[in-house]
């Protein structure tokens, strides 16, 4: 008995030391992902003059703010930016929510009798692409979204693959039976679809809403395709502007007095990483209130009946 006690204690110690060990690495690995980020807020925050002298520094000779002064004030419409950029992330993750969440649900139940074809339509959206020209006369033509912020929405609202990732969350997460028994007792398909799908999937949907936040947030490319009124510029779109006016103001800095010294007062290596801050920082805080979820779906399936 003595010696079984004193071989759990053995094992015990040892998990302890392999549980530092691994917290150890685990630590370290979130420093190396986290630093570089902290090495660009560093040095948005550090004086031109001094970067170019001393180079890259974890504590820079002297901070400065000129390099966000200088991308709020060439920008000066960032701040509604920033409003368009929250408008169109915020509207377009619920639609997208709405509209492939309700999508999956329907081909994942084997009731319903056009799953396959549905299904098959969706897939064939991810395999074969209509095209720029065609998919830009649809858009600004057709539907007559041509400067107007559901032309930043809507080409994003639905995507193939998450449909494809929910449909089989549904399957593998929301037991048959349950759906059954509700039939049973007579509630119809949107009432078991609201109080008792949704609440056994909120998993997937915070991963897919995850997913549809960070492609609204960092889209730039339909503002280039169908945004000319600067007062619907996005975010991602508005620094790529400044972020232009700066290389071409650096290709003619030679062929003119007065665009040299114009590229003398510019903070070109900080206000680059003033930008990144900008674009970056707004959605780290949209992570938290996710986290939890992705918790619960590690756990998912981790128990059989």
């Amino acid at each position: 008995m003595a010696k079984v006690i004193k071989k759990q204690r053995d094992f015990h110690q040892v998990s302890r030391g392999w549980n530092f060990i691994l917290h150890l690495i685990a630590g370290i690995f979130s420093f190396l992902c986290v630093f570089p980020f902290l090495f660009v807020v560093i040095i948005s925050l550090t004086d031109e003059k001094t970067l170019a002298t001393n180079g890259y520094q974890l504590i820079p000779a002297k901070w400065s703010l000129e390099a966000y002064r200088f991308v709020f004030e060439t920008g000066d419409t960032l701040l509604r930016s920033y409003g368009v950029t929250i408008l169109v992330t915020v509207v377009g993750t619920i639609l997208s929510l709405i509209m492939i969440s309700l999508y999956a649900y329907a081909i994942s139940r084997k009731s319903f009798p056009y799953r396959r074809f549905f299904s098959i339509f969706a897939i064939v959206t991810m395999l074969f692409n209509g095209g720029m020209i065609p998919t830009y006369m649809v858009v600004s033509q057709l539907l007559g979204l041509k400067d107007t912020v559901w032309a930043l929405i809507l080409p994003l609202a639905m995507n193939a693959f998450y449909i494809m990732i929910l449909r089989t969350f549904y399957s593998t997460s929301v037991p048959e039976p349950v759906i059954e028994s509700a039939r049973i007792d007579g509630a119809g398909d949107f009432y078991i679809f609201l109080r008792i799908v949704l609440p056994l999937s909120l998993p997937g949907l915070a991963t897919i809403g995850l997913f549809s936040t960070l492609g609204y947030w960092n889209d730039w490319f339909n503002a280039l395709l169908y945004i000319d009124k600067p007062s619907l510029v996005p975010l991602q779109s508005m620094l790529m502007r400044i972020e232009s006016s700066i290389a071409f103001i650096q290709q003619n800095s030679q062929n003119s007095s007065l665009s040299l010294t114009a590229l003398q007062s510019i903070p070109q290596d900080t206000s680059r990483m003033a930008m990144v801050v900008l674009a970056t920082l707004p959605i780290i805080f949209a992570y938290p209130f996710f986290q939890r979820y992705f918790v619960q779906g590690l756990t998912v399936g981790a128990v059989k009946e």
